[in-house]
């Protein structure tokens, strides 16, 4: 058995996205029935597609690869907050929870960004990671 070069259980931004994904499913299941297959059902999967695509990505081996997974999360995230601000519209979330989400998110998204950087500066020098880097660019246009 191979050692995973990042252990996602060890990382701060799974920690703060399990902790995320938990408060969005106590905030939205006090959204009305009607909601069940809409928005409560889209805020719940975009919020597990956080913490699972940085789960996922740390499984692989090149930081290249996880990139392209801490993207992926990042757009979920992105996506939840805009789901926040629809249920504050539709009268589902209290401007007070609002604002405690929105600073969750606004944490995380920090936090994700920062350890983007940082890996793309740890590998700036890594030929193969940079064609990864272009490959992964090009087959998501």
């Amino acid at each position: 058995m191979s050692i995973m070069k990042h252990d996602y259980q060890k990382l701060k931004i799974w920690q703060e996205a399990r902790k995320l994904t938990k408060e969005i499913y106590i905030v939205s299941s006090d959204f009305p029935k009607s909601e069940n297959y809409g928005l409560k059902n889209q805020i719940r999967r975009a919020s597990v597609s956080i913490v699972s695509n940085i789960a996922e990505g740390s499984g692989y081996e090149s930081d290249a690869q996880f990139l392209k997974y801490l993207f992926i999360s990042l757009g979920s995230l992105c996506e939840v907050e805009t789901q926040c601000f629809l249920s504050n519209d539709l009268e589902y979330l209290s401007d007070q929870k609002l604002d405690l989400l929105i600073q969750n998110t606004d944490e995380l998204k920090r936090m994700l960004l920062s350890f983007i950087s940082k890996l793309k500066k740890d590998n700036r020098f890594n030929p193969k990671f940079i064609l990864l880097l272009i490959f992964y660019s090009l087959i998501a246009m």
